[in-house]
């Protein structure tokens, strides 16, 4: 049963703690608190940081003879500790598993209770103490906000003697002939018995393992062989069926307790950031997908959905689970979906030594509860371990100093991250695991993970990608995180200081502080004072992070496999409103860039090398042509024409030829003397196979004396 109903809270000190947990205690003037939920969200609380003390009082019978009951916090923000009627149950800290408790001895005592639950949820500085990733201290999060409280419910069960405590399922390797599905467990007993763990797939025991348990906590391991399986695979490659197992412990022949997990049977690898699944690579059209509201209690199945859809509009076949770990729902629909999750691991930027023990064994709890998801691929384990601070392009101290930082070995980067990464493998050998996001290549390996290159925002012009990946290759095998800020459409923080001040005559710090606006970057690249008006200024930083990721998603497409993986362009969506860089704003309205995303991740695409901004009359112009086919089929023959439009003039080249299924083909070069007339000179491409459009594309160059 979820013990719903009336919740109570208050601040919580020392006489609270003391008088405030007892079945007698007086909570008349407590107020009363939703839960689920985040404090905040609670008018009393809105400006509280914690911690507070919950109280619920409920009415149960108690347990029959040989039960044992539990209460379980689903999920907690970020530390608690519980007692039943004054008697302390124990602590809990983690906020995206659940947390157990044996009440069985108090819950027969009589049948009114009271649970009272301290929950704090601790202010992160610079140096973070909690596992909470980006739902605490980001930038994209409103100012002040503090997710504290019980974000899930809080719900009472029974068992047998013997529990399940924890459950692990893993598909190990899979394909047409046998899938290798491995399952370990912890299970719970006050006393030895005589037990069976029995699996079942689909209602049918496919494995029974007779044991003998010793009081405590006991780890049993066994494995099972599905022969010729329906292979689970991305929605571009096949369908997604998906299988329940259930376990079940059985003492003296009766059902004690049970779980049970949804799994889709496949294999997935990583070669040098190429990715496979079931023996077939697949490049990642994907993007940052980052927590869709401020709380996660406040996140409903509904927006996940909607999310999700919008994921599959713009033709991305992955999603990079940015800085912190979802509700249940995003994963199961993802698997349902067929959509590829990039898992990172809820440590975000600098981390204080005093996490490392624990953040090993959250990690362990992570595979716990999601190692069973078909859609999960990749666990990274600490996003930008090394905090480098947003400056403008023309610093070039600090952006030295920057450099530096990256290379220098830190406790984060070369110690913590290497400890909870050996923690995922150990739990997990389905999957690789990454010790960190955004490192590039440093010593002594001089090898780096993913990256994170913000060329023509924090640094340098886009094109500059293109130089990037002719000189450091690794750099860009897989690229997790990229783009530019803009302006939202609906930007009620700008439409609050326009009530009472003239446009550009704004509060900037409270902007800067408040909504994430990188002033540095920002006023380097579009200073406010150069626009009439703030319409004029939001167009132009949307025009501009349209120009980025085009510039930059052609670019990898164009180097898929060679050496690109793939790659997660930032971001999809605000959880609230902000300045950032995503392409849908926090009320879900697109950004001009969310077309522009969605042309660049069509099936098939032709593009051009990038002309250059301006040119010379009389200079040469030339620029490879390339058609890419992410689809499974191979195109026979693509007819490629390009056209060259200037004022009172054009030329015309065509091209043709086969592509081969998941391929990319150079089908020709444009070559040409500039003409004489000044003004804009338009490249226009056209790929059609049999009369049929596939691919269009357009680009642009100016045509201009030189200075003198």
């Amino acid at each position: 049963m979820e013990l719903l109903g009336r919740w109570v809270a208050t601040a919580a000190d020392d006489d609270v703690r003391r008088f405030g947990i007892g079945l007698e205690s007086d909570d008349r003037d407590w107020t009363p608190i939703d839960v689920p939920g985040h404090w905040q969200n609670t008018p009393a609380f809105s400006s509280e940081t914690g911690p507070l003390m919950y109280r619920h009082r409920f009415t149960a019978a108690p347990p029959a003879e040989g039960k044992r009951r539990w209460v379980t916090l689903d999920g907690v923000l970020y530390q608690a500790d519980a007692w039943l009627d004054g008697a302390y149950l124990g602590d809990a800290e983690g906020y995206f598993f659940p947390h157990s408790f044996d009440i069985t001895a108090l819950a027969g005592i009589g049948d009114e209770h009271v649970l009272a639950i301290e929950v704090a949820c601790p202010e992160q500085s610079s140096v973070r103490t909690s596992i909470t990733g980006v739902l605490q201290a980001w930038d994209g999060l409103p100012a002040g906000w503090n997710p504290g409280g019980l974000w899930r419910s809080v719900r009472m069960y029974e068992t047998g003697p013997v529990r399940i405590d924890r459950l692990r399922v893993l598909c190990r390797d899979a394909d047409a002939q046998v899938a290798h599905v491995m399952f370990s467990t912890t299970l719970d007993s006050t006393q030895a018995h005589e037990v069976v763990v029995r699996t079942s797939r689909g209602g049918v025991v496919i494995d029974e393992q007779p044991s003998t348990i010793a009081p405590g906590s006991n780890e049993l391991e066994w494995s099972v062989d599905v022969r010729d399986p329906e292979l689970w695979w991305p929605y571009e490659l096949g369908d997604q069926p998906l299988t329940t197992f259930t376990v079940e412990v059985l003492v003296d022949g009766e059902p004690s307790d049970q779980r049970q997990r949804r799994v889709g049977l496949r294999q997935v690898e990583w070669a040098d950031w190429i990715f496979a699944v079931n023996g077939e690579r697949l490049f990642l059209r994907g993007t940052n997908f980052m927590p869709i509201a401020p709380g996660l209690a406040d996140t409903t199945d509904e927006q996940i959905e909607r999310e999700l859809q919008h994921v599959i509009e713009l033709g991305l076949n992955a999603i990079r689970v940015h800085g912190h770990i979802s509700r249940r729902q995003l994963y199961d629909r993802a698997d349902e979906l067929g959509i590829l999750v990039l898992q990172d691991f809820p440590l975000e930027r600098i981390q204080a030594r005093s996490v490392r023990q624990r953040a090993v064994q959250q990690a362990e709890v992570a595979v716990d509860q999601l190692g069973h998801h078909a859609s999960i691929a990749l666990w990274s384990a600490h996003n930008e371990p090394t905090d480098t601070a947003i400056t403008a392009e023309s610093d070039w101290k600090a952006r030295a100093r920057n450099a530096v930082a990256q290379q220098l070995p830190t406790w984060n980067k070369s110690v913590l991250d290497r400890w909870v990464k050996r923690a995922f493998e150990r739990s997990d050998p389905s999957r690789t695991a990454i010790a960190h996001s955004g490192v590039p290549p440093h010593l002594p390996q001089l090898d780096g993970t993913d990256s994170h290159l913000w060329f023509g925002w924090r640094q340098g012009d886009a094109r500059d990608l293109v130089t990037r990946a002719q000189r450091i290759p690794r750099t860009v095998r897989f690229v997790s995180e990229f783009g530019s800020d803009s302006l939202p459409t609906s930007a009620p923080f700008i439409d609050e200081q326009l009530a009472t001040r003239r446009w550009p005559d704004l509060d900037w710090d409270v902007l800067e502080s408040d909504v994430g606006y990188q002033r540095a970057v920002m006023e380097s690249l579009f200073d406010p004072r150069d626009f009439s008006s703030f319409d004029a200024w939001r167009d132009t930083t949307q025009l501009y992070q349209s120009y980025v990721l085009k510039v930059q998603i052609e670019t990898l497409r164009r180097l898929k496999y060679r050496p690109t993986g793939g790659f997660c362009f930032s971001a999809l969506a605000d959880p609230a409103p902000n300045i950032s860089s995503s392409v849908l704003d926090h009320e879900r309205v697109p950004k001009d860039a969310y077309e522009t995303v969605r042309r660049s991740c069509l099936p098939v695409i032709v593009v051009a090398e990038l002309p250059p901004d301006w040119i010379n009359p009389g200079e040469q112009l030339a620029l490879d042509i390339h058609l890419i086919n992410d689809r499974r089929t191979p195109i026979a023959d693509a007819r490629v024409t390009v056209a060259a439009r200037w004022a009172g003039g054009e030329r015309r080249w065509e091209f043709g030829g086969p592509v081969d299924a998941d391929d990319v083909v150079k089908v020709g070069t444009l070559d040409m003397t500039t003409p004489d007339t000044l003004g804009e000179l338009a490249i226009e491409i056209d790929a059609t196979e049999g009369g049929v459009a596939l691919a269009a594309n357009r680009y642009t160059t100016a045509v201009t004396l030189p200075p003198g």
